[in-house]
This record gives C-alpha cells, structure tokens and sequence, in this order.
C-alpha cells in the first residue's frame, strides 16, 4: 500500500523538487521540524520509494542536445522476446532519455535528445537496424513550453 504523505512530507517533497539538494538544516527550517525529525521523514520517504532518486535536472541544449525528438513506434511483434530485445537496444542508447510502451495506435513511445538531425538520424539508425518495426513516426519539437515539471504533490 502507497504511503500516506501528511503536509509536511508534501512541503519537503515540493522543496526538493525545486531546489534538489538544500542542506538539512534550510530543509528542516523550511518545513517547521528539527534536522533530527527532518532526517528522519527523507529516509522514510526514501525507504518507501516514494524519493526514488537524487537527481540534478541538466540544461540539454547547454549540452548541445539541442533538438529533442518524440518518436512514435509500431510493431508486429509482442512476445516477451521481441520487447526484452528492444528494450535492450533503446536502453543502451544514451540520447532516449524515455522509452513508454503506450495504448492506440502505436505500441512505443521515445523520447529522444540529439545535437542536430544528423545525430538524431544516428539514433533513428542505430534503432532500426537492429529491430524490426511495422511503422515510426517522429515529431521534432520546435519549442520547449515546459520539461521536467515538478509532480503535483
């Protein structure tokens, strides 16, 4: 069963979804406790998985990643080895940074950060010759509206 988060478990859940790394003391003092009983609440929430992971979020196009990809796919095949053989090769390719098995007319959903459409074609390639597909579909985006929102907590 899901934890159930009290106030002060959504205010410090929301303050590191801001600011990522704040010392336990801001922390404690953001939210009302003391350090020990702040301490006490992350390890919980991290036990409980609901803190999955101590993440920095990275600025993709001050990396050069400046072109970001949706890339819709359709397959023929949906045995258990078929998808453990393509999420294999989506998995070993560092620019998906998301891979979504999805409901409709597609079966996978990828999202893709590339320098340029060159590396995005070394991408497409480096998919598609390795597994076999009945249809793709990319959307290259023109414009970043929001990425990374924090979740609603």
């Amino acid at each position: 069963m899901a934890r159930k988060l009290d106030q002060t478990d959504r205010a410090i859940l929301r303050i590191l979804q801001k600011q990522g790394t704040p010392s336990q003391r801001e922390l404690a003092e953001k939210v009302g406790l003391s350090q020990n009983a702040c301490w006490r609440r992350l390890n919980a929430l991290r036990e409980d998985g609901v803190i999955a992971h101590d993440t920095v979020r990275l600025n993709a196009a001050a990396l050069g990643l400046g072109l970001t990809v949706f890339v819709l796919m359709r397959t023929r095949h949906h045995s258990r080895e078929w998808f453990e053989m393509f999420r294999k090769v989506v998995s070993a390719i560092p620019n998906i940074v998301d891979f979504y098995r999805i409901a409709g007319e597609y079966d996978y959903l990828l999202k893709v950060v590339a320098c340029d459409m060159n590396d995005f074609d070394r991408v497409y390639q480096q998919i598609i010759n390795k597994v076999e597909l009945d249809g793709v579909t990319s959307y290259m985006t023109m414009e970043t509206l929001a990425d990374n929102r924090d979740l609603p907590v």
